[in-house]
């Protein structure tokens, strides 16, 4: 299995600005597009933590927003709150309890899961109410647009969009395969 391009590669290329897990010399970066109330994205979610911890420091993992207003009315807030969380160093937390709460996405429900990873959720609040992070959310998303993504998820392996399927199997393979690719073994 390869990974193909599919309109532009990513155009805004990964950075001190990202949300990013795994060490920044790892031979694979995988970027994801996502939306926290997509229930493909929630799928994809536990999927991606799995690879993670089976690859280890051989992969970077990124996030970023994307979300799709007009059919996940609760993504816009949902993102402004893993922002938020990580403002005050707890995105990955806030990124987690999100897709593991997907139907419980209402201004109350995002205040409760701050306050339950032990954020101060008076400020989270206000920055919810006033949407401090709505342009980090909104850069997040054009640079999406600009790399071609249309849906959710979407992944970038090392920069090329990966239009294959993303289930354990087969998206454990074409990371395994760019590791391999990288270190100049053929598969």
């Amino acid at each position: 299995m390869t990974t193909k391009p599919h309109g532009p590669a990513l155009v805004l290329h990964v950075g001190p600005r990202d949300h990013a897990k795994g060490p920044t010399n790892a031979p694979v970066t995988l970027v994801e597009y996502g939306d926290y109330e997509c229930p493909h994205c929630g799928r994809a979610h536990p999927i991606v933590r799995s690879i993670q911890r089976e690859l280890g420091e051989r992969l970077r993992f990124v996030f970023r927003n994307f979300p799709l207003t007009e059919a996940h009315p609760n993504a816009e807030n949902a993102a402004e709150a893993a922002e938020a969380a990580g403002a005050q160093g707890k995105f990955w937390e806030m990124h987690d309890e999100l897709f593991d709460h997907q139907d419980a996405l209402e201004p109350s429900d995002l205040i409760g899961m701050a306050t339950g990873i032990g954020l101060d959720s008076h400020k989270v609040a206000a920055e919810l109410k006033s949407h401090v992070y709505a342009a980090r959310v909104r850069e997040d998303f054009m640079s999406g647009v600009r790399s071609g993504v249309n849906g959710t998820p979407t992944f970038f392996l090392n920069g090329v969009r990966y239009d294959g399927p993303w289930d354990r199997r087969d998206l454990l393979a074409v990371v395994e395969a760019a590791i391999d690719a990288v270190a100049g073994r053929p598969r």
